[in-house]
């Protein structure tokens, strides 16, 4: 049971928390500052550094939720019996991940320009990219084994190949750099990776 301290700690913790994910989504990362967060949060200077070593670790916590949706859409089941299964599935998730991005995107604008100049958040997304790699690379090798992809492709050079191209159109469509809508970007994605993976030679 929590008692009346340890029940304040995490309202404190709480209101720090809400206070930096307004300070960073109006002031962005690089011009983030502990003392903005304490300022917005109507707390003691110093209290920040009670629960969080720097903003980096605020923005981190604040990541977490968006990074467990993010690998909830790299764990999605890959189990096809023909190639036009394969297609809507990978469809699928291609739309997830641009989706969930766009949704977050003003999140995501910070996150990408912290990765940019701190190594600890930077860190914290290598760890999306390597859930990414390692179920894009489960995948392949199922459609290897079941001779729907072509097997003298590389598993674990074709998903980072892969990977990067979805994450590539992430920044653009977060940053609305591009002109195409989310839906045309990932037909033509889903079509030239399907294209070049699925044509097996063998067949």
């Amino acid at each position: 049971m929590v008692n009346s301290r340890q029940q304040q700690a995490i309202e404190t913790k709480n209101r720090l928390l809400k206070a930096a994910e307004l300070v960073f989504l109006e002031h962005g990362f690089q011009n983030t500052t502990i003392r903005l967060i304490n300022n917005k949060a109507e707390t003691g200077h110093g209290t920040a550094y009670v629960y969080f070593k720097n903003k980096e670790d605020f923005l981190i916590k604040i990541m977490e939720d968006t990074m467990e949706q993010f690998k909830k859409i790299a764990s999605i089941p890959f189990y096809p019996a023909t190639v036009n299964e394969a297609y809507e599935l990978v469809s699928n998730q291609v739309k997830l991940f641009l989706s969930l991005a766009i949704k977050k995107k003003e999140l995501m604008k910070v996150i990408k320009e912290a990765i940019g100049v701190s190594k600890e958040v930077e860190g914290r997304w290598q760890d999306i990219r390597d859930q990414f790699t390692a179920n894009i690379t489960k995948d392949i090798m199922y459609a290897q084994e079941h001779e729907l992809a072509d097997s003298s492709l590389s598993p674990p050079l074709v998903a980072r190949l892969w990977f990067y191209t979805n994450e590539m159109f992430m920044w653009e469509v977060i940053d609305e750099k591009s002109s195409n809508d989310i839906e045309e970007i990932i037909k033509h994605m889903t079509t030239i990776y399907m294209k070049g993976l699925y044509s097996n030679p063998n067949q």
